[in-house]
């Protein structure tokens, strides 16, 4: 069986973690989370990062750092992964579910201005597959209506809108380094604080609530319980194993583009006869390749597709289902009609990608895509 995904190991995760271990300090915020945060403010600008559990610890620092309280609206695609939403949920945020765009599965930017009200307080663009939302556009409505942007960036590491690194455009936002994504450290993630209102505050709440951090800097004599906070930080165990991922970036990034564009070539011709629709990227947008999908045209077709697959060996995975749909949001709120959020949880259908998935395997899945539809 080819997996959906496979880990992929550098070669120096082992060793950091032991040098980790032998260091004497395995808790959070020591040398290798140190070296994970300097990597990211110089590769990429980033104004202030700090690591986190996972990304979902991330979207729940922002929601307290924005001070999201009862009542307050918050702007969300309905096609993304729940904690995009439930972070603010437990605030006690309304969300207000936005559609997808009619040529790519990321958040419909030129229908925001309709669900901002007076109670909007943030917009959360959910950069999909890696692919940079309009921010140009969403930062304006950020400006006019002065909402927050907190930019979910769990899928977008290494990628650019307009030269500009996803990640270091929103007020603040939020990575993923869970298994599934291009740099890895099994779980994890990281918040990006990129305006100054919100740096001494961010470390409080990383801290449990303390001044920790400004204790262990010198900066006061005594550290204590200053504001609300959790146990947001990671491991050194942790934060070893990603700075490892992080030293090889650019030869994971090269492996995983090369495969992403054989198979945009090899099933380039089903799209060209009306078959199916590959991954679009705008002119303002790059491709960090973090997966590759094609989109069916009806839900029947994706299923006997994943059904086709599997039993070549392959195994292929639908993506989320929209929240709007969801249990949890559909008992408490009005039925809202979001029809291309709904057309991509029922037809879209993510392949295998991952760094040591051979050139060969990946000829053998387009081929027997285009065997099943020749079928």
């Amino acid at each position: 069986m080819i997996p959906f995904n496979k880990p992929y190991l550098s070669g120096n995760e082992i060793k950091y973690i032991e040098d980790a271990v032998n260091s004497g300090k395995i808790s959070g915020n020591g040398i290798y989370t140190k070296k994970c945060h300097s990597l990211f403010q110089q590769r990429y600008h980033f104004k202030k990062c700090l690591l986190t559990n996972s990304c979902t610890d991330a979207l729940e620092m922002a929601a307290i750092l924005c001070d999201i309280n009862e009542g307050d609206e918050v702007i969300v695609p309905s096609y993304t992964f729940v904690s995009s939403a439930n972070a603010f949920v437990l605030r006690g945020a309304k969300i207000i579910f936005a559609d997808s765009r009619n040529d790519h599965p990321g958040i419909d930017e030129y229908k925001l201005g309709s669900l901002i009200t007076s109670k909007t307080k943030i917009i959360v663009p959910v950069h999909y597959a890696g692919i940079a939302c309009d921010m140009d556009v969403i930062m304006d409505l950020a400006t006019r209506h002065g909402l927050f942007i907190v930019e979910d960036a769990a899928h977008a590491i290494d990628s650019y809108y307009n030269g500009q690194p996803l990640g270091s455009i929103g007020h603040l936002s939020t990575f993923s380094f869970h298994e599934t994504k291009n740099i890895i450290s099994g779980e994890g993630g990281m918040l990006v604080i990129n305006d100054h209102r919100f740096e001494q505050r961010s470390e409080i709440i990383w801290e449990k609530g303390t001044n920790r951090s400004q204790f262990f800097r010198g900066e006061v004599d005594k550290y204590g319980w200053v504001d609300i906070g959790s146990s947001f930080l990671p491991s050194e165990i942790t934060a070893a194993f990603l700075n490892a991922q992080l030293e090889s970036i650019d030869e994971i990034q090269n492996r995983r583009r090369r495969i992403w564009n054989i198979y945009y070539e090899e099933l380039k011709e089903l799209e060209n006869k009306g078959i199916l629709k590959l991954p679009y990227i705008p002119d303002y947008a790059t491709n960090n390749a973090h997966m590759f999908y094609i989109i069916c045209n009806n839900g029947e077709t994706r299923n006997n597709l994943i059904d086709h697959l599997k039993r070549n060996n392959i195994l292929a995975v639908f993506h989320y289902l929209s929240l709007h749909k969801s249990p949890f949001y559909a008992n408490r709120y009005p039925e809202i009609e979001l029809p291309m959020a709904d057309h991509y949880a029922d037809c879209l259908l993510r392949l295998p990608l991952f760094y040591e998935l051979k050139h060969e395997e990946v000829l053998y899945i387009s081929n027997t895509i285009k065997d099943y539809f020749k079928c």
